[in-house]
């Protein structure tokens, strides 16, 4: 069978990829009809475990659940309202400079993998451990060639999926009639469909923490209440050549914490070989970057966010560099992308797991449509690539409107705000675009 004519109706389906996107994904081919899903994911650690936040817009949110992607009765918080504030003095909160809406809800990152895990199917083989070494697209399918046993959960599931074959110690190669990538930034099957598009750095990081809530009252600023902060507010601490983000986020155990994202520019001549697409994980920040980060939380942000920031452990803090791009196509043959693997935009947008959950819902209605149109694939491919470029220039935009090329932010009240901010929204796109029916 061609490349255009993929029989999804009983299909071997690989995913290569097991966080959200890739769970997402699993689901959507599922429930296309697909025969059998392998879910392959080279991390070993408890996914359900992370506790980083993430906003979605309502819009989108509604569209997502009204779609079967999201489960209302997950734990969340509404967020309402975007406050701006710059240093001012000792003043513990600093200066309020603009309130703008932000009609979002707040998540768990760990709770959402899980829900979306949940929903599939139990004879869903899904295999931590198995590192995909590199992929092969023919016209008649696809296969992973592959490093490692894999084990953990569910593992044994995926023993009669794919055609096995050994291709040498320690390497097996498995074949599929769809190979879906949603394996991140640092895409294998991306590598592929689409050798040498790689990420590029932007310049700047993103330092990543969280708090639990009942932390907050050591902070003990004379003359605030023990929590000063609403809440529904969203805050944006801003700083010349940055600025941090701070909400709250259920913590998975009926409680929240305060997820915090801090935006700036390493320090000058430091060499982190960022080039190469890369992150630094909780435990290892070097000396040279915890510094840099006392020195911002310190020195130019309010005290009270800078001091909510420092209740994070050091050890907990984790890095991750800007990167964006787009492929030139989320499809190539029988190989698919999705999420980080297809495009990379600039957490600014605040729209990376709505962009990843909206190309699944897209896949699912794409793999249904097959036997109907033969371009379905395409179609997806088109449509998705074309959020995909719209989120990353947004992007980038916002990225130059709050780090690269910041405002004087003392000199701005309310409508200074909001005339920076619709300019650098441009599209309206912040949050993610509509998913299109």
């Amino acid at each position: 069978m061609s490349r255009d004519r993929i029989q999804i109706a009983g299909a071997e389906v690989a995913v290569v990829g097991g966080s959200i996107a890739g769970c997402a994904t699993a689901l959507a081919a599922h429930r296309a009809g697909a025969g059998r899903v392998t879910i392959y994911e080279r991390t070993t650690g408890r996914l359900a475990d992370r506790g980083v936040g993430l906003a979605m817009h309502n819009a989108r949110y509604a569209e997502l659940a009204a779609a079967g992607y999201m489960d209302a009765a997950m734990p969340w918080v509404q967020l309402t309202t975007r406050r701006w504030y710059v240093r001012d003095g000792s003043a513990p909160l600093g200066r309020q400079v603009g309130v703008l809406p932000f009609p979002f809800r707040s998540y768990c990152w760990g709770p959402l993998w899980q829900e979306l895990r949940r929903r599939l199917p139990e004879d869903t083989a899904f295999r931590p451990g198995v590192r995909v070494a590199a992929v092969s697209n023919a016209e008649d399918g696809a296969a992973l060639h592959l490093d490692g046993a894999g084990g953990g959960e569910n593992a044994e599931s995926g023993e009669g999926s794919g055609e096995r074959q050994r291709t040498g110690a320690g390497r097996r190669t498995e074949r599929f009639d769809l190979v879906i990538g949603a394996d991140g930034y640092r895409s294998v099957v991306r590598d592929t469909a689409f050798p040498g598009v790689r990420p590029g750095y932007a310049g700047y990081l993103a330092w990543r923490g969280a708090v639990p809530a009942d932390r907050l009252t050591e902070l003990g600023f004379p003359g605030l209440p023990a929590d000063p902060w609403a809440e529904e507010d969203c805050i944006y601490g801003v700083f010349p050549g940055g600025h941090v983000i701070i909400y709250r986020i259920p913590d998975g155990r009926g409680g929240r914490r305060a997820n915090w994202v801090l935006y700036t520019a390493p320090p000058a001549g430091l060499d982190l070989g960022l080039d190469t697409p890369t992150s630094l994980p909780p435990g290892t920040l070097t000396d040279a970057l915890y510094a840099h980060l006392a020195h911002v939380t310190d020195e130019l942000l309010p005290p009270y966010w800078g001091g909510l920031m420092r209740l994070t452990p050091r050890q907990e803090v984790f890095i991750q560099p800007m990167y964006d791009f787009t492929a030139p196509s989320y499809t190539a043959g029988r190989l698919l992308l999705a999420g980080d693997a297809a495009t990379v935009a600039r957490p600014h947008t605040g729209a990376g797991a709505v962009k990843a959950l909206q190309d699944a819902a897209a896949l699912e209605a794409a793999l249904h449509a097959v036997q109907e149109r033969p371009d379905a694939l395409a179609a997806y491919g088109a449509e998705r690539g074309e959020t995909g470029r719209t989120m990353v220039e947004l992007g980038r935009r916002l990225g130059r409107f709050l780090v690269q090329d910041t405002p004087d932010w003392h000199t701005l009240g309310q409508a200074g705000v909001e005339a920076a901010w619709a300019a650098a929204d441009g599209s309206g796109a912040f949050g993610g675009r509509e998913l299109k029916s």
